[in-house]
C-alpha cells in the first residue's frame, strides 16, 4: 500500500511517499500551512493523487517519552486531517528525523527529507511489529 508521511510544521510540512510494495521511500515536497483549510485540502488531493491508503503524521515525543506543545499541535493536526480524509491517519514518533535528514543531505528540502526518514522508520517498525 502507498503510505504518505507528514513531518508537520506550522509553516511548512514535509511530505514523503512510498511505493505500493512499501520498499522505496521518496521525499515528495512541502505543503505550506498544512493545518489550514487550504493545507488540508492540498494534503487530501495528494492522498488521492498518490492513491495512499494510510497517512503517517510525525509526533515529536520528548526524550523522556512525554509530550510538549509541538507534539500536542501535531496530534491536533492529525485529528483534523483524519476528519478530512477517507483513509486512516496514525501518529508516529519522529524524534531525530530532522537531524538524520540533515546529516544525510540530498537534493530535496529538509522538511521533505525529514518526512522520508519518518516514513522509513515507520515502515521498519511495521517489519518488527506486523500488528501496526
Amino acid at each position: 500500500m502507498r503510505i504518505l508521511a507528514l513531518d508537520f510544521g506550522a509553516r511548512r510540512t514535509g511530505v514523503a511517499v512510498c511505493d505500493p510494495s512499501e520498499t522505496i521511500v521518496r521525499p515528495y515536497g512541502v505543503v505550506r500551512e498544512a493545518g489550514s483549510a487550504s493545507g488540508l485540502d492540498e494534503i487530501a488531493a495528494l492522498v488521492d493523487e498518490e492513491h495512499a491508503g494510510l497517512v503517517v503524521v510525525g509526533v515529536p515525543v520528548s526524550l523522556g517519552g512525554g509530550e510538549h506543545a509541538q507534539a500536542r499541535a501535531c496530534r491536533a493536526f492529525a485529528t483534523a486531517l483524519a476528519e478530512r480524509l477517507d483513509v486512516p491517519v496514525v501518529g508516529y514518533d519522529e524524534r531525530y528525523t530532522t537531524k538524520v535528514a540533515a546529516a544525510r543531505g540530498g537534493h530535496a528540502g529538509i522538511d521533505a527529507r525529514a518526512a522520508a526518514v519518518l516514513l522509513e522508520d515507520y515502515l521498519r517498525s511495521r517489519e518488527t511489529d506486523p500488528t501496526d
